[in-house]
């Protein structure tokens, strides 16, 4: 008779088992399945707010790199003596200027765009560099002059990087 009482028993608790069983599942899966929604619409909600402050950044490292273009640069800063380096020094110290200016933006770039914009601002140091230590520059309108005629032969550092920028702000929108 104990045997018959247990196998009663188990034939009352064997289908109250399944269906507690197969109701915790369905929660579970139920409960995952709103945090995921709830993560989705926050997620959803911050890029609305960050979209935006993304974008803007990119328009400002874009306007950064229309700035330093030698030729802009060149035409927009008249150099105040007539000593190439002093004028190189010049150009330069508002190319960093205007990147200090603009160094916050890196929080909302990628990294590959971020070390392209350093690359062209670099770039475009080092090409003013090498133009005021050329044996031809003897002034600062020589080095305008040389610079300018150097620009002709090539792009200026600055378009590889605006290029990136536009194809990275396309892709986001």
């Amino acid at each position: 008779m104990d045997t018959d009482k247990i196998l009663e028993l188990l034939f009352y608790t064997l289908p109250a088992l399944i269906t507690g069983a197969v109701a915790y599942s369905f929660f579970q899966k139920y409960t995952d399945n709103e945090e995921k929604k709830r993560q989705f619409l926050l997620r959803r909600s911050n890029q609305k707010q960050s979209l935006p402050l993304k974008l803007q950044a990119y328009e400002r490292m874009a306007l950064f790199l229309e700035r330093i273009n030698l030729t802009k640069i060149l035409i927009r800063i008249s150099p105040i003596s007539s000593d190439k380096n002093d004028y190189a020094n010049l150009l330069i110290a508002h190319i960093d200027q205007e990147f200090e200016h603009n160094l916050t933006q890196q929080i909302y770039m990628t990294d590959q765009c971020w070390a392209l914009i350093i690359t062209a601002k670099n770039s475009t140091m080092q090409m003013i560099r090498k133009a005021a230590i050329s044996t031809e520059v003897t002034d600062a309108d020589s080095l305008r002059q040389f610079i300018l005629n150097d620009l002709l032969e090539k792009q200026t550092p600055g378009n590889a990087a605006l290029a990136y920028i536009k194809d990275e702000v396309s892709s986001m929108i």
